[in-house]
């Protein structure tokens, strides 16, 4: 199975502009997660890497650090469509395409590889991994989301199938009975969804060609958009070990906390 993992590095970034070549911890933001992928690919042969951006600077910073890259349009509305574009323009034949964020440099390069793992072994349209929160995590995301609602994305699947049921920014599921179950584990029954994506070489090409959902566009999540089309979405379970999570570099301020947590 060929596997291709692209990184979307856009940039014409509104709130930081060129953010892949901004200085991190003595690194560039792309040079960060290209050391990811290369992990998540070193004992694979199969799997190749690719960055997808909208601008020379990119491309030339891309070679740099000898990685492949290629020039996608401006216009591209969303990461996925700059991977789409990538595919296309690259004329690569990968079965599998995984879509990592150029802006997570916390990203543990051992989810990429279960994302790939669970795709050779069965493989399906979407693959996304999510993470089971502790009873703290759970209070300190019911905190967050008082100040602000729309931040951390929650799943609920078939826990024998992994085949996910939905996505929401609420907390899902509801809990009757709380206190009991607290008692009783360690571990809460919410599992928080992780922004990667592996699509199947047909799912990607069908995606940019489906409407927006409905509730897509309530919830502002582009994976709804599979499952209200009838695809499905496959979740994966992994564990940071306690390692520092974080999400993307959106700011000044994240810069900041970036280098600190590196």
């Amino acid at each position: 199975m060929k596997t291709l993992i692209v990184i979307p590095a856009r940039f014409g970034s509104t709130r930081l502009p060129g953010k892949p070549l901004l200085q991190i911890a003595g690194k560039t933001l792309l040079q960060h997660m290209i050391a990811i992928a290369k992990n998540a690919a070193q004992n694979d042969p199969d799997v190749s890497l690719l960055v997808a951006t909208d601008d020379e600077r990119i491309i030339t910073h891309a070679k740099e650090c000898e990685i492949a890259a290629v020039l996608t349009p401006e216009t591209c509305a969303t990461g996925t469509d700059r991977v789409r574009e990538a595919v296309r323009i690259s004329r690569s034949e990968a079965d599998f395409i995984l879509n990592l964020q150029g802006d997570t440099p916390f990203t543990p390069p051992d989810f990429l590889d279960a994302m790939i793992q669970s795709f050779k072994l069965s493989p399906c349209d979407v693959v996304t991994p999510v993470t089971q929160l502790t009873w703290d995590q759970l209070d300190k995301l019911r905190e967050t989301k008082e100040t602000t609602p729309f931040s951390g994305t929650t799943a609920v699947f078939n826990k024998t199938t992994g085949l996910a049921h939905w996505f929401s920014k609420n907390i899902i599921p509801a809990i009757r009975k709380e206190d009991t179950l607290r008692d009783t584990t360690t571990l809460s029954p919410v599992w928080r969804h992780i922004g990667l994506y592996g699509y199947s070489r047909t799912m990607l090409d069908a995606f940019v060609t489906l409407s927006e959902g409905h509730f897509e566009a309530l919830e502002g999540l582009e994976q709804l958009r599979v499952i209200e089309h009838g695809y499905k979405i496959r979740c994966v379970p992994v564990d940071y070990r306690g390692r520092p999570s974080m999400t993307g570099i959106d700011s000044p301020e994240d810069v900041v906390r970036a280098e600190a947590l590196l």
